[in-house]
């Protein structure tokens, strides 16, 4: 991919994935990537969503072993919630 942002992944079925990195958030000493799908026609060009479109955020925890990294699912439904209350505040505080 030509954008430093996207990132492509492979789901458990092997259908390739394109995500944006949107952001990475510090919470409780660990990092976590907010992705967002990207969405790419067959030709190539790039498409934005609609301001209508209800795309979900992805959220993964990311694991680094020194300059290489990974990014894993949350699994642990009281860290996903710490991690998900925190992204609210900070939209809280976007918003005001």
């Amino acid at each position: 991919m030509a954008n430093e942002d996207l990132l492509e992944l492979v789901d458990e079925e092997g259908n390739k994935i394109n995500l944006e990195v949107l952001d990475i958030v510090n919470v409780d000493d660990k990092e976590y990537a907010l992705l967002l799908p990207h969405d790419e026609c067959d030709c190539g060009c790039e498409h934005e969503h609609d301001e209508d479109d209800e795309t979900e955020v992805v959220v993964m925890r990311i694991k680094r072993d020194g300059e290489e990294f990974s990014l894993e699912t949350i699994e642990d439904e009281a860290e996903f919630e710490r991690v998900s209350s925190y992204i609210e505040e900070l939209e809280d505080e976007i918003d005001d």
